[in-house]
């Protein structure tokens, strides 16, 4: 009898009796933070005496919140969640594997996901149209003519996979889907014995920030869509057991601070405590005053911290939030009876309450936070709002080059008149993403300084692009309830979409007029949004700083027109009767905020908006869908290609070999960012993207974006380092300008050339490449294509000083070697500037089913002389070691299947 006969026990629930596994009475379990709670239930429900095994619970129950990550466990999600751009390559890889099933003897319908699998189409809404009534339908009208065939694509999966929904566009942003409607925080299902069997909700998703869903007490976090794949595919994750951060919050906001200020307050603090690779877990008495929508709003965040995850436990907040969001009194009986049974109940004030030891602490009085903004490149750069002009007038020359025109510039538009634009100026304040719009007490705040704002006759500048893209249409019904809507679209804050839009890139085109005199000028313009990423290059290509701030600042950055102004001592313009119109005028109450919250939102609101989610409108349904277990794929498609990673594939793997003469393709500093090296927004006609789509007879207007073309490989390792703001610094090395993009040097050609054209010539010549780097190196979103197409460029190994997390596993998921420089070295302080060959020996020992600790590695000089130094080994746990010697994780899960 193993731990998981056992605990088996019997529960009840609204008058239900559910099975379910017992973990209360384990010895160890009281110490233990809830998140690890989480796991040992995850481990208990899912010993299989060979991957998982009693002896994996006994060393979480013995967890020491002192000692380092060593020991590794499996993880096993209960569900994966999709959004499109991330999405749509996992299910052509799905479609793929079928056709590689078939085509090594196998039944095709063994590749079906094993766990509820659900995609969010949320990515693909761009705003072309904005500042009209009829914004949002027309950009509609535009995202279906642009991604008809990626839609049809995900249409045929809806109905050739078991287990896979599909949440048709625009319903809403996948993380406030998930947490309005997906997430159950308890699941049951049906047993073979005829009981249900009632288990705790875990989800991992295609997007980093899946942490939202940590608010609701369920543990999750953003993974690359390769190992999404194969946990669709019922494969565990296997990761190392974590230090736990404990996070006490007490006090409360104070008056004219947000939400949003909060999570960039606690983004600032946890980056300085250094919080990779951990979890984060929030607790104390303080936490039953934090309403859920913030503390979503905070584990949203949890990726530009750096943590796995940002959790809170399960209490009576998460159980009033359910039922709001229109959740069945029977679910809400089952969550409570099943987080008090099993210890997870996350209430300080209860008497049995056992505080648990963590391994490290932070603590935030609420009401110590002022009001903030982040930028203009990174998250965590939090920068105080009453510094905020100081700052801009810092930073801003770094941006300026000898061609930069500081003088104002006029400009001529038939959509907004005409003006003067300058340095500094605002170019987009958009509303948008999931780290906000799924929190009404910071929506309904920009609506009332929409409407004080209105009143009091201010507008926005015209030079700036306005936009509204809500993360639900629940979120339009509050607007409207409360007249809000109506003060918004007067300021030019129309509906424009249901979807991540501006913070993924998508927000569109500048009017051609400022886009030509930002470009003609080089003007250093900005882009404020109520977003999670600024990164360089995402948010627009004519914009070159970027800012983070809660929904009513990035109004109030629309009426100074400018970052370059101080909300204290400047006025936002004048009232009807000549007087002067300050920040602190127009800005509402926090009594003011929660009592329109209070009369609008209500759980009617939910209930109607998600009672028919998965139909779509009359869109989706008119879509020609395909039928068949396999896709009929089309060769013509410039949309979605059959993947070519099983070309060729055996039934066995060969075994992995040692790298010799590698040449290096890229040269990269510090925080190179997942942005950097994965195709993201709009490229042009004479990138290699570009040119291929050209030559297929598609026109540049039709070109949409990479996001949206995710699923044609060829696209994607042509945009693979392509990044407008990456800087390879290999061509400063052989005496060559450093062009920003995706440049290199080819050492076969002897010339410089794009990062794609240059990996075409060395496989044509059999020479394998490597990638130098700094720190943290693949910061940021959870993109697979990251490290697909890093290994499609010919790329064996990425040596680097440190990894970020996810995109450490991604590249071991495709096959490619990740390898730090020795602790405190760097490639500089080795002398090395990529214009060296190199040999990497010790990778053989992998095939001996020992994984070694640090490799050997020589770099060869142009004058012979030779750097020799030993690179640590990024391959953690035996699970990676497995992926890495099958050449990715979907071949070691097909080889697996078809066993």
């Amino acid at each position: 009898m193993s731990l998981r006969d056992d605990q088996l026990a019997t529960l009840k629930a609204a008058g239900k009796d559910f099975d379910y596994y017992n973990i209360a009475n384990l010895d160890g379990i009281d110490h233990l933070p809830y998140s690890l709670k989480v796991l040992v239930e995850n481990l208990v429900r899912n010993i299989d005496d060979a991957n998982i095994t009693d002896e994996h619970v006994k060393t979480l129950l013995d967890w020491d919140p002192n000692a380092e990550p060593s020991h590794e466990i499996q993880f096993t999600p209960s569900r994966v969640i999709m959004q499109d751009f991330t999405g749509v390559p996992c299910i052509v890889d799905l479609a793929t594997m079928r056709d590689a099933v078939k085509d090594l003897g196998g039944d095709p319908e063994v590749i079906n996901p094993q766990v509820q699998s659900d995609m969010v189409i949320d990515h693909s809404v761009q705003i072309d149209k904005y500042g009209i009534a009829d914004a949002v339908q027309q950009n509609m009208d535009i995202e279906y003519q642009r991604n008809g065939e990626r839609y049809q694509f995900l249409r045929w999966g809806q109905q050739a996979f078991k287990n896979f929904r599909v949440v048709p566009p625009g319903t809403g942003i996948i993380h406030q889907v998930n947490i309005e409607y997906l997430a159950k925080v308890v699941m049951s299902k049906a047993e073979a014995n005829g009981n249900a069997l009632a288990y705790l909700d875990s989800c991992v998703g295609t997007d980093s920030h899946t942490t939202t869903e940590n608010g609701l007490g369920v543990l999750g976090w953003g993974v690359g869509g390769i190992e999404a794949e194969a946990a669709m595919l019922g494969q565990p994750i296997s990761m190392l057991v974590p230090r736990v951060v404990g996070f006490k919050l007490t006090g409360s906001i104070p008056e004219g601070v947000t939400a949003t200020d909060v999570v960039l307050t606690i983004t600032d603090m946890l980056r300085k405590h250094g919080v990779v690779g951990k979890f984060v877990e929030f607790y104390g008495e303080g936490i039953a005053s934090v309403p859920l929508a913030n503390r979503a709003t905070i584990g949203n965040m949890g990726p530009e911290f750096g943590s796995t995850c940002g959790i809170f436990p399960i209490d009576n907040v998460t159980l009033d939030y359910l039922r709001l969001t229109g959740r069945s009194e029977e679910q809400v009986a089952l969550v409570e009876a099943y987080a008090k049974a099993n210890k997870l109940w996350g209430d300080a004030s209860d008497p049995d309450y056992v505080e648990p030891q963590y391994s490290e602490y932070e603590e935030l009085d609420l009401g110590t936070v002022v009001p903030s903004i982040a930028g203009p490149k990174r998250p965590q750069d939090r920068i105080l709002l009453s510094e905020a002009k100081e700052m801009f007038e810092k930073t801003a020359p770094a941006y300026e080059t000898e061609k930069t025109v500081k003088d104002p510039v006029a400009v001529s538009t038939d959509f907004r008149g005409d003006f003067d634009i300058e340095n500094g100026d605002v170019a987009i304040a958009s509303i948008t993403s999931c780290t906000n719009t799924s929190n009404p007490s910071v929506m309904i705040a920009a609506g009332l300084i929409a409407r004080n704002a209105h009143a009091k006759g201010l507008k926005p500048k015209p030079w700036v692009k306005t936009s509204l893209a809500p993360g639900s249409q629940v979120v339009a019904d509050y607007l409207k309830a409360a007249g809000l809507q109506d003060d918004l679209d007067a300021l030019g804050y129309q509906l424009v979409g249901f979807g991540c839009a501006t913070c993924i890139g998508n927000s569109g085109p500048l009017l051609p007029e400022i886009s030509e005199a930002i470009n003609a000028n080089d003007l250093t313009v900005t882009a404020v949004l109520s977003g999670n990423r600024n990164f360089e290059g995402r948010i627009s290509p004519d914009v070159k700083m970027n800012y983070l701030a809660s929904p009513p600042l990035v109004i109030a950055y629309a009426l100074a027109g400018t970052m370059d102004f101080d909300f204290e001592t400047q006025p936002l313009g004048t009232d009807a009767d000549g007087n002067d119109v300050y920040l602190k005028d127009i800005w509402p109450t926090n009594s003011e905020v929660a009592a329109v919250v209070d009369g609008t939102v209500s759980r009617e609101m939910f209930l109607k908006d998600y009672a028919s989610v998965f139909d779509g409108d009359h869109r989706w349904k008119g879509l020609d869908v395909p039928e068949g277990e396999l896709f009929a794929w089309n060769d013509k498609s410039t949309y979605v290609r059959k993947q070519t990673f099983f070309d060729g594939m055996k039934a066995t793997p060969d075994p992995v070999a040692d790298i010799h003469g590698a040449r290096v393709l890229a040269l990269l500093g510090d925080s190179v960012t997942t942005d950097h090296i994965s195709p993201a927004g709009a490229f042009k006609a004479s990138s290699p993207a570009g040119k291929y789509l050209t030559e297929r007879g598609v026109e540049p207007k039709n070109f949409n974006s990479y996001g949206s073309r995710r699923g044609n490989h060829e696209i994607m390792v042509r945009g693979t380092f392509g990044n407008i703001r990456l800087r390879n610094q290999l061509l400063a090395s052989v005496g060559e300008e450093v062009t920003p993009g995706g440049f290199t040097y080819d050492f076969l050609a002897k010339k410089p050339t794009t990062i794609f054209e240059a990996s075409r010539d060395y496989i044509d010549n059999k020479v394998p490449l490597v990638v130098l780097a700094g720190k943290e190196y693949g910061t940021g979103s959870s993109r697979d294509w990251a490290a697909k197409g890093t290994v499609m460029l010919g790329v064996k190994a990425v040596i680097t000083e440190s990894f970020e997390r996810i995109h450490r596993s991604n590249l071991i998921g495709m096959g490619v070697l990740p390898l730090q420089f020795p602790a405190g070295e760097s490639y500089e302080s080795l002398g090395l500037n990529g214009t060296e060959t190199y040999d990497i020996a010790g990778v053989e020992k992998l095939n001996e089913g020992v994984t070694p600790k640090t490799v050997h590695v020589t770099a060869t000089h142009e004058d012979g002389s030779k750097t020799e130094f030993d690179a640590v080994v990024r391959i953690d746990t035996p699970g990676e070691a497995d992926y890495y010697r099958n050449g990715g994780i979907l071949q070691y899960v097909l080889r697996n299947l078809m066993k």
